[in-house]
This record gives structure tokens, C-alpha cells and sequence, in this order.
């Protein structure tokens, strides 16, 4: 599958609506749910990412967005420092092929162009979710702290939260 790394945009909102409902739908894909993935909630992130942040987004040979990273600065000046509020989307026919570290790149390197400031990159993994964290660990994230049971699902299992983060 042949991905291309670009900025999100306004004009993705319907894309970002539709991947964001098809993650949510897989068990494990979304800590938000189907039902939660609402309009509101893409123009929410769309909004702050573009005020404050950034979003990336993945687009598959066809120009189908397959995979959208996006996260902010805060706007407390005592956090400036800080890239946070980060969220990552594959859809899961493109999944297990690079997506979401090509997303990631892309997006580490645009925030080292743009965000001077931040030194710090900070994102939340549940614990049960390997594959993410070893993608994260060969990114330069460490493990910095555990949100025991923070985590519950639909069907009662109950997972820890991972704060990770990655320094520049």
C-alpha cells in the first residue's frame, strides 16, 4: 500500500468522521466509541489542532485517508512546553503496514520544524495495547507513569493507562 504523509485540513472533515467511526466500531480501536464519534467531536480536535497544534493524515493510493494523528499545545502558559492531547487513527484494512509510524514521523518532524518551544511530546496508551506501545517505545517513548484501572470497557475489563512521552 503506497501512503502519503500530508497536513490535515478542513476539507477532511468527512474523512476524518467516517475513520474515526470505523476505529471506534473495532473493540480496542478508540478509547471513544462508535455512538461518541459525532461531528462535534471531529470539529472539536480539527479546531484545536489547527489553533494550537497540528494533525497529519494518512492518504492511501486511491487519496483515501487511512490513519490521522493530531495533538496540541495547551493553552496554559505553564505547559507551553508541552505537545499533548495526542489521538492516532488507522483504519484497520490498513493496519500492520506502517501507517501509524509513518504517521508518527511525520508528525515528530513536523513538530520539531513548527513547535520550537515544545520539548516534550505526550500521549496516554492503554496497557493491553502492545502493539502500540512497542510502536511507541521504538519512537523514543518512554514509560513515565500508570493510571491503574483507569480503563473500562463495555464488557467490564478493566485495563491501566500509560503516560508516555518522548523529549526532544
Amino acid at each position: 500500500m503506497r501512503i502519503d504523509i500530508r497536513d490535515g485540513h478542513l476539507g477532511d472533515f468527512e474523512a476524518l468522521l467516517n475513520l474515526y467511526r470505523e476505529v471506534a466500531a473495532v473493540p480496542g480501536g478508540l478509547l471513544r466509541r462508535e455512538a461518541e464519534i459525532t461531528p462535534d467531536y471531529i470539529r472539536y480536535f480539527v479546531e484545536h489542532a489547527r489553533a494550537r497544534g497540528l494533525s497529519v493524515v494518512a492518504v492511501d493510493e486511491d487519496r483515501h485517508v487511512v490513519g490521522e494523528l493530531h495533538g496540541w499545545v495547551p493553552n496554559i502558559r505553564q505547559l507551553l512546553h508541552v505537545m499533548s492531547d495526542l489521538t492516532i487513527a488507522v483504519s484497520p484494512r490498513a493496519q500492520g503496514q506502517g501507517v501509524g509510524r509513518r504517521l508518527f514521523e511525520g508528525f515528530l518532524a513536523r513538530v520539531r520544524e513548527r513547535f520550537s518551544g515544545v520539548e516534550r511530546v505526550e500521549l496516554f496508551c492503554r496497557s493491553d495495547n502492545a502493539r502500540a506501545v512497542a510502536l511507541y517505545k521504538s519512537l523514543g517513548f518512554i514509560e513515565e507513569g500508570r493510571l491503574v484501572g483507569r480503563v473500562r470497557d463495555e464488557r467490564g475489563f478493566v485495563a491501566d493507562d500509560l503516560i508516555m512521552t518522548l523529549r526532544f
